[in-house]
């Protein structure tokens, strides 16, 4: 049984809710998290994997002898490799040995913990390493507990006067944004490195929330040089949030050189610390959301923006802790029975199933007809519906889907609102394959509705599923 106790938490003007069955998503507020101090880390790390814990373990006691509750460290605090077979033979999963140790290290500590880029082991099917890593931002809390994993998506492929360097060839990309993250200090959105260079991505977490950005880094000696700090407070500037930058400094091997510079911005785009050109240093500074919301109601920037001339979607970046009910033409339906949502849409439990396993995905905006959506509402829409097929599927062991809308009265359409239908297919689930359609137009004649509390009970086995994926 769930254990259905609440908390709520005031940010910024928005209520969140939380479940403490997953102590993970949590916001556990203890003594030593009524402080928002944080610290930044700086560090060289080379190929040896025991001298770079080592490290972080000195950058732990320095960030504990400033009252810091939260420590933020830069890209490859695991290790450098000098090339890519060492790169993919000194990888390892976040199973492996190394995380172990790093949760240690947040648990005894009782800090959270950002690991701001680990060189994931991709495994096949058979448990063996695959010639290809993720490059993947770790975040965890106090309790030694993974709370978000987030595999960076733009792929440092460059070639300059002064360097060549293709990431992508040991590197997959990762496949979404996170959406940002439940922390102490308020909602973090994460980032690595070469991510810096685009805003859009920025620009989407603050559309989602985001108080505090991330971007921990191993940023080449000359593009370091040249673009850094401006890079960090343009996008603490544009976005009006904090930007939090741990870094990598100094030479980690005859061919790779870091800037360095961890640093940490205001809202405002004032840099409130940094850590120069100093190896294995910290650098701490208070959060205060405060500064968000004045910044952001004095120069209302995201409100300026011309939705009607562009908007920016992360398509099927959504999140399965949903905040409040949503409106389905007249009708309301309860969060509780909403199992996932984006920007644009969202997909609950039905209330009268052809199959089982039968969900909606609906428009946020309440609209009649698909000619009436706008292109980034389709492209959120439809890839989240095809997100959600996939999911019910791996839930139900089925192999097929049918997937429908019904636009317009003539075609079938009984609320007048923009929706999809999922149901999941068994092996002659019907005598006539195409009679799920029919069952479809007559399915409200012999049938009572569902209780709520089966739905509900449904959606967060979706939800559970999703978050384990």
């Amino acid at each position: 049984m769930l254990c259905h106790r609440l908390i709520y938490k005031l940010v910024t003007g928005t209520v969140y809710r939380y479940n403490f069955h997953h102590r993970n998503l949590a916001l556990r507020m203890s003594s030593n998290q009524a402080s928002k101090v944080i610290a930044i880390g700086q560090m060289c790390a080379t190929n040896n994997k025991a001298d770079n814990m080592r490290q972080v373990e000195k950058l732990f006691n320095k960030a504990r002898d400033q009252s810091a509750t939260f420590l933020f460290l830069p890209e490859c605090c695991d290790f450098v490799g000098e090339h890519r077979k060492q790169t993919l033979e000194l990888s390892e999963p976040l199973s492996g040995e190394t995380m172990n140790q790093y949760k240690e290290l947040a648990k005894t500590h009782k800090m959270w913990l950002s690991l701001g880029g680990i060189h994931e082991s991709i495994l096949d099917e058979n448990s063996c390493k695959t010639d290809k890593i993720f490059n993947s931002h770790v975040l965890l809390n106090d309790l030694g507990e993974i709370v978000s994993v987030y595999r960076k998506l733009h792929l440092f492929d460059v070639e300059t006067e002064e360097m060549r360097f293709r990431e992508s060839d040991v590197v997959t990309p990762g496949p979404h944004l996170v959406p940002p993250v439940i922390t102490p200090i308020g909602l973090l959105g994460m980032q690595i490195c070469y991510d810096l260079r685009f805003a859009e991505a920025s620009t989407i977490l603050r559309k989602s929330g985001a108080q505090i950005l991330t971007y921990p880094s191993a940023f080449a000696y000359s593009t370091g040089k040249a673009h850094w700090e401006i890079l960090l407070r343009a996008r603490a500037i544009e976005n009006q949030c904090y930007v939090i930058a741990a870094a990598q400094i100094g030479a980690h091997n005859a061919k790779r050189t870091s800037w360095g510079q961890a640093m940490i911005v205001d809202p405002w785009g004032k840099v409130l610390a940094s850590c120069e050109q100093d190896n294995l240093a910290i650098a701490t500074a208070e959060i205060d959301l405060n500064k968000n919301a004045s910044v952001q109601r004095n120069m209302p920037v995201l409100q300026h923006k011309r939705n009607d001339i562009y908007s920016l979607t992360a398509f099927g970046m959504g999140t399965v802790n949903i905040t409040k009910d949503q409106h389905f033409a007249n009708n309301i339906i309860k969060k509780e029975t909403i199992f996932y949502e984006t920007e644009h849409c969202f997909a609950f439990t039905n209330l009268r199933c052809v199959v089982e396993g039968h969900v909606l995905v609906s428009t946020k905006r309440v609209t009649k007809r698909l000619e009436s959506l706008l292109c980034h509402e389709i492209c959120d829409l439809f890839s989240s519906v095809c997100k959600l097929q996939k999911m019910l599927e791996d839930f139900y062991k089925t192999t097929s889907a049918t997937v429908t809308v019904q636009d317009g009265p003539d075609a079938g359409q009984t609320v007048p609102h923009v929706h999809f239908h999922i149901l999941p297919r068994r092996p002659k689930d019907f005598s006539e394959n195409d009679h799920i359609y029919t069952r479809m137009d007559d399915r409200c004649l012999d049938q009572p509705d569902r209780t709520l509390e089966d739905r509900i009970s449904e959606a967060q086995k979706y939800r559970d599923f999703m978050k384990g994926q």
